[in-house]
């Protein structure tokens, strides 16, 4: 497998991108294998605006401590979406699909998920409904993930816009508006140029930097399936998995100032979901890296308490 590096020594995704073909929707996965004497298989799981190459230097950090596979969710990062088969995307399809992929590429093997924000609700979900899973997992942690609706800490006035919102634009026309006359690369210029002083992942860039990361937001925002994002926004302020429990510990990095969830009712309700909840502190800012985040930038959310415990032969 070829690892070409730039100039400045830096690893290149595409040279770690591979087809994906599942139910019959064609998609793409990210895999890195284990540097020499490591024997951990890490399975990371993207969130809701995501793609391989925007996770791509959190896998590089993970890379440090055994193989890491990334693989697409139907409707995201460029892959098919589930309307294209005549399914909903909804989460008990999306953990469905997650737990077939556990199946055919684990198979014997056990596996260590990281997952991140509603990636993690993905794969909660996917282990109440496939419980015989959970003993195919070695370590499960949840970077910035959540399991309740009750955790948003939007204004009422917001969650009742964001979810009218997205449950219009989940359908069929309302979403082929969106597509073509909204999310035209243009326009997504223009709005976070407009908002740039302000916007979370774009305020402490310089002029240049800030450039790098627009043009990735207009990639996220184009390879995503319009009527998925919304179909999935309108779940996750619905979601509520706290009627299930799960025989597994869990490992939970949040943020106390995330800028989407109250971390603490987070803990709670994990703890009602899970066997025990281990709190990793953390003191990085925001729910996500930049779009472009590289392996350094990345390692903030890793922290060296996980560090350590990967680095352990699992």
């Amino acid at each position: 497998m070829p690892k070409s590096k730039n100039k400045r020594g830096v690893k290149d995704p595409a040279d770690y991108v591979f087809p994906l073909l599942m139910n019959g929707l064609q998609g793409r996965m990210l895999k890195m294998p284990a540097p020499k004497n490591k024997t951990r298989h890490i399975l990371f799981v993207y969130g809701h605006h995501a793609s391989l190459e925007r996770q791509f230097g959190v896998m590089q950090v993970l890379n440090k401590y055994g193989s890491v596979t990334m693989p697409d969710l139907p409707g995201f990062g460029g892959m098919d979406s589930f309307y294209k088969i005549g399914i909903t995307p909804t989460l008990d399809n999306l953990a469905d699909y997650l737990a077939a992929f556990v199946k055919l590429r684990y198979k014997q093997k056990k596996v260590t998920i990281v997952a991140m924000s509603l990636g993690f609700s993905i794969v909660t979900r996917m282990l109440q409904r496939s419980p015989e899973l959970t003993s195919k997992v070695n370590l499960l942690v949840s970077v910035v993930g959540f399991v309740n609706h009750e955790e948003f800490i939007f204004s009422k006035r917001n969650y009742r816009l964001l979810s009218i919102g997205s449950s219009l634009f989940s359908r069929r026309l309302p979403a082929a508006i969106i597509k073509y006359l909204v999310l035209r690369p243009a326009l997504i210029r223009a709005t976070y140029n407009h908002v740039g002083d302000n916007h979370a992942k774009l305020m402490d860039a310089d002029a240049e930097e800030r450039k790098k990361r627009i043009d990735f937001e207009v990639e996220l925002w184009r390879c995503n399936d319009v009527r998925t994002y919304m179909k999935t926004g309108h779940a996750m302020l619905k979601i509520d998995l706290l009627n299930e429990k799960i025989d597994l510990p869990v490992y939970h990095i949040g943020v106390q100032d995330d800028r989407y969830f109250d971390n603490n009712i987070v803990e709670q309700h994990l703890a009602v979901i899970y066997r025990k909840v281990n709190i990793i502190p953390t003191d990085f800012e925001h729910h996500g890296p930049t779009v472009i985040a590289t392996a350094e930038d990345a390692e903030q959310y890793i922290p060296k308490r996980l560090r350590r415990i990967l680095a352990r032969r699992p």
